[in-house]
């Protein structure tokens, strides 16, 4: 029998980034004043992963006197207040819990503005325990970013389970190397070095639904 516990992706599978990126980063650039040329930039440089790292950088190329970590704050405090989780994934994974699954999150990024995203959508009252890359350096799709979320949910995975993300690489790959199952929520391009999930969706609400009628059993 294999335990009901279900890991998930963040940004692009629970949450969706791509639309909240570009207000946080206006909204950051209204705040402090900035121009053009410092929002194209940043749009640029966050675009695929932010950290802290990123606003010492703008403050050098373009000689900001404002503190970095103030302005990698702003961004997380605009981040927050942008990003959204659509009421029916809240609802589904409330139902998964009911039925008796253990949640757990499985994300790369730094662990203030992931953490923060988790709780302004909701999503923190709803999941078991959380990975962060940022917590210990660790990043998708090294395995052990994988076993530190099931023991935050209080499981290991010697009995299995499960794992849905939009990262062919570091969803997948990351979660088959883990012993998991996997459910790939379709649009990037597939490498050709990961194996074949178990399912493709184009949701995360169908894969939602694929783990409440599965029955469990390898």
């Amino acid at each position: 029998m294999q335990q009901r516990l279900a890991l998930f992706d963040l940004d692009g599978t629970l949450v969706d980034r791509r639309s909240a990126f570009s207000d946080a980063v206006v909204g950051v650039c209204r705040t402090h004043g900035f121009g053009s040329e410092v929002e194209a930039w940043l749009l640029t440089e966050l675009a695929d992963r932010a950290g802290p790292g990123s606003f010492l950088r703008v403050c050098e190329a373009f000689a900001l006197t404002e503190p970095a970590a103030e302005l990698w704050q702003t961004y997380v405090d605009q981040m927050a207040a942008a990003v959204s989780c659509r009421p029916a994934v809240l609802e589904g994974l409330a139902r998964l819990r009911e039925g008796g699954w253990t949640i757990g999150v499985v994300t790369n990024g730094a662990a203030d503005i992931q953490r923060a995203k988790l709780t302004a959508t909701g999503l923190a009252d709803l999941v078991d325990g959380v990975a962060v890359s940022g917590d210990l350096e660790i990043r998708k799709p090294d395995p052990r970013l994988f076993r530190l979320a099931a023991g935050r949910c209080g499981h290991d995975l010697t009995e299995g389970g499960w794992m849905c993300g939009d990262n062919p690489g570091g969803d997948i790959g990351g979660g088959q190397q883990a012993g998991l199952r996997t459910i790939w929520l379709r649009g990037r391009p597939w490498p050709a070095h990961v194996d074949a999930p178990d399912y493709t969706v184009d949701d995360v609400l169908d894969a939602i639904g694929i783990l409440r009628t599965h029955d469990h059993r390898r």
